[in-house]
């Protein structure tokens, strides 16, 4: 079941349904892309249409940001709550383990991806690594072909959006990947350069601020995304204006 928030279709699961479904996609023998936006994919999506299609194709869009949550309830459209990239990308490594299966890691700075393979393979030592690259590329055929020839089952794509999702949906099926996922900062955390918000901080729906105090740099981008709540708060304005002049 799809709810729209903003123009974007969000997969209306919780994270154990999502994972039941991404381990579904991971037995099928075709590609499939997973997107997890947030309110600042949100934002961008408006002025993008390209971007706005690929995230409606994708297998999956799972709601990352609390933003996104709130959004949707503001809306009268209520999603059965949050589902981190960082947990579904943990929630499909579990399964790759059980498999034995091949994961590649694309993205973020040179050396990162590699430390973030090491530490995921302790944790999930059934796994293959096939390979990893980073994110300060610009020949993207030659990175595909890369990707491709090492063969893996499940794809980390951590370019930043839109570029990780729009990498996904123009060479996606090329690589050979069964499931792809489109992780943003994701592999920081992996490799342990970025700490993840204590668990009471991420139940009350404040991670966002936690990384904020981490990275005070964020600051300017933080500050649009109240943005997206007043964007709810008007098309649920004129949604109700709507049907009273319907009567």
């Amino acid at each position: 079941m799809k709810t729209e928030i903003l123009g974007v279709q969000f997969d209306n699961l919780t994270r154990q349904e999502a994972a039941q479904r991404g381990a579904e996609l991971l037995e099928e023998n075709q590609f499939h892309y997973v997107v997890t936006p947030n309110p600042e994919f949100l934002l961008a999506a408006e002025g993008d249409r390209e971007f706005r299609n690929i995230l409606n194709e994708a297998d999956l869009v799972l709601p990352d940001g609390i933003g996104v949550v709130y959004s949707a309830k503001i809306l009268g459209t209520p999603l059965k709550g949050r589902v981190p990239g960082i947990e579904f990308a943990q929630d499909m490594l579990e399964c790759l383990n059980e498999k034995g299966g091949r994961l590649y890691l694309l993205g973020a700075k040179p050396g990162v991806a590699e430390e973030a393979g090491r530490r995921i393979l302790e944790r999930y030592p059934q796994i293959v690594l096939c390979g990893t690259h980073d994110g300060y590329f610009k020949d993207e055929q030659a990175v595909l072909l890369e990707v491709a020839a090492a063969r893996p089952d499940l794809l980390f794509v951590c370019l930043g959006a839109p570029k990780q999702e729009k990498w996904m949906a123009r060479w996606g099926k090329h690589t050979g990947a069964r499931l792809a996922i489109g992780l943003g900062g994701c592999l920081d955390v992996f490799a342990g350069n970025v700490e993840r918000a204590p668990e009471a901080w991420r139940k009350l729906g404040l991670e966002w601020a936690y990384r904020l105090k981490q990275e005070p740099s964020r600051a300017s981008r933080m500050a649009r995304l109240p943005l997206v709540l007043v964007k709810a708060a008007g098309e649920r304005a004129k949604g109700k204006k709507k049907a009273g002049e319907d009567q």
